[in-house]
């Protein structure tokens, strides 16, 4: 089993970059929330694999970071969820925002995401309910307080997780929640 790689990063071409580990390119897919991460081309890299063989292919798939791993192995444990649909989960949401959807079971957030319909987000809720670990659970891992609270005012209004994250860093850091909401709402109607 192939539990991670590091080497010189060759060929970006996404979801797959081509890592180049002693002489021997490793042709692995990556989720967009890796791939955007990546270094540039010639750069050093570690990634976290998951290898996946089935009856005609073998298949590398890298993660840059442990929380997107193991969110990856919970995924395609549910039934009906390969690891392309894994993929393009995390693709979609960050592990974070995925968190955050199974724990207020906001299906509505997973039907966004490319291939991924009403029932699959539905069974991804009920299967992942309790697995993501405390951690991740929480409104934002990263945001606390009246940010947290902000970020999920405009999620449920129905922006995106990339729009409400861009509106809150044009924010103060010490403003309060519904003032904060007011400035993000005028900044997004721009």
């Amino acid at each position: 089993m192939l539990g991670r790689l590091t080497g010189t990063l060759t060929e970006k071409s996404p979801p797959q970059v081509l890592l180049d580990v002693n002489g021997v390119g490793y042709e692995v897919d990556v989720p967009m929330s890796s791939f955007y991460n990546l270094p540039g081309l010639g750069e050093r890299i570690t990634l976290l694999t998951h290898f996946v063989v089935r009856e005609d292919a073998q298949l590398l798939y890298g993660f840059l970071t442990h929380d997107e791993r193991t969110t990856f192995r919970l995924l395609v444990k549910i039934s009906g969820v390969g690891p392309r649909t894994a993929l393009s989960i995390l693709s979609g949401l960050s592990v974070a925002d995925l968190a955050q959807a199974v724990s207020l079971q906001q299906s509505s957030r997973l039907v966004k995401v490319p291939g991924i319909g009403k029932k699959t987000a539905e069974r991804l809720l009920l299967e992942l309910k309790g697995k993501l670990g405390d951690a991740l659970t929480a409104p934002s891992t990263a945001l606390r307080g009246a940010q947290g609270d902000i970020l999920q005012a405009l999620v449920a209004l129905g922006y995106s997780d990339r729009e409400a994250a861009a509106a809150l860093k044009a924010l103060p850091g010490d403003i309060g929640v519904s003032d904060g909401i007011k400035l993000a709402l005028k900044a997004l109607a721009r």
